[in-house]
């Protein structure tokens, strides 16, 4: 296959890099460790268009090819050193936003599309509940009919976008004896929702402007307008959801190890020990020949299992290897480069701690390795 960019593509890299560099990067260092979201930049993201990607024009997208997503999403990475943030819109646009766009009615699409396009409207995606992280079928989350809608109770832990979203898609059990395949139904639940508040927030190692909390449902009435998709059909929108995600989320880490990269190879070619340049170092070299090749591997994958998603009745196979790999890739070209910093990678100054910090959590959200590992298997029939 050949990925060469298009004018187009080179020209959206470009404008994207720009402006992440211009507008999103100042105070990032602060806002880390006061762990402030920004509405604010969110604002300015949806003016260029990052939170509705791929969304129709129609609905107020930019009605983005999936591959020309990933080229944007790499650039963000690129560009952006708050990684936090990055993270946040991620969430917003490939675990809500797609799902809706895919499985959504028209009333829904032109209902909710456009808010969530133009950055009026914050999305979230929650399935994860303090029992149930990777073992979805013990989700204890219900929504029994009511009347011509819906009652929801249950809470949702480690939801992205929890303490500032305004539309969630929830996934609620419908269904005991069926299970999470047909028994467990997708909502479109607005913040203004009686019953339905954000719970509290919490605090983590990195990814620290990302905002993530629980969610509580306490008697919460959704009309019957509200599934999205299928009754019983949630694990169809969440299989959505996770494909796009598993392939695009770790295109923006693409853009953060080819940042990182360039910045230990500047750092070996100037930063001098014994007479000469650290680079002269095999030890150090050898590290960063080896981040070279994590990043070509990487974006190989990724941009196959990109174009995949617009071409394959299913990518879930494509999507686990690929996310298995490159959040895993990611996390090794981080440790390396705070490695190639010595005591100066160790320091906040020099940024590259903080890349660590939020590369750690790759490999645990969107289905930890081990998860994907068990995917993989089942799909080679083990």
């Amino acid at each position: 296959m050949d990925f060469s960019f298009s004018e187009e593509q080179k020209l959206l890299r470009e404008s994207i890099v720009k402006f992440a560099q211009r507008e999103l990067n100042p105070g990032v260092t602060q806002r880390d460790r006061e762990q402030t979201f920004s509405r604010e930049l969110w604002r300015k993201c949806a003016r260029i268009g990052l939170p509705g990607l791929p969304v129709p024009e129609d609905y107020g997208g930019s009605g983005l090819d999936s591959l020309s997503c990933a080229i944007a999403l790499e650039a963000l990475g690129y560009g952006c050193r708050d990684g936090g943030l990055s993270f946040s819109l991620c969430a917003h646009l490939l675990a809500c936003v797609v799902p809706l766009m895919t499985h959504g009615t028209e009333a829904q699409k032109r209902r909710y599309l456009p808010g969530l396009c133009d950055g009026t409207l914050i999305g979230m995606h929650a399935i994860t509940e303090p029992g149930s992280g990777s073992d979805s079928f013990a989700m204890r989350t219900r929504a029994e009919r009511c009347g011509a809608g819906w009652r929801l109770d249950g809470t949702k832990s480690f939801i992205s976008n929890a303490p500032v979203g305004d539309l969630a898609v929830v996934f609620a059990v419908t269904d005991p004896a069926k299970g999470f395949h047909g028994g467990v139904t997708a909502f479109l639940v607005e913040r203004t929702t009686p019953g339905f508040f954000a719970g509290r927030k919490l605090e983590k190692l990195g990814l620290r402007t990302s905002p993530v909390g629980e969610l509580v449902f306490q008697d919460a009435r959704v009309p019957e307008d509200a599934v999205l998709g299928t009754v019983g059909g949630g694990a169809a929108v969440f299989s959505t959801a996770m494909d796009w995600e598993r392939i695009l989320l770790v295109a923006c880490h693409l853009g953060t190890m080819e940042r990182l990269l360039e910045t230990c190879v500047t750092y070996a070619r100037t930063r001098s020990q014994f007479g000469q340049p650290i680079g002269k170092f095999q030890a150090v070299a050898h590290k960063i020949a080896d981040m070279k090749v994590h990043l070509e591997a990487a974006r190989a994958l990724t941009y196959r299992s990109a174009w995949r998603l617009a071409h394959l009745r299913s990518a879930s196979l494509d999507a686990s290897i690929t996310k298995l790999f490159v959040s895993e890739a990611l996390v090794r070209t981080a440790l390396d480069a705070v490695q190639v910093h010595g005591g100066y990678g160790f320091m906040t100054e020099y940024e590259v701690e903080r890349a660590l910090r939020d590369a750690v959590g790759s490999t645990l959200y969107s289905g930890t390795s081990e998860m994907q590992r068990n995917i993989i298997a089942r799909w080679l029939g083990l």
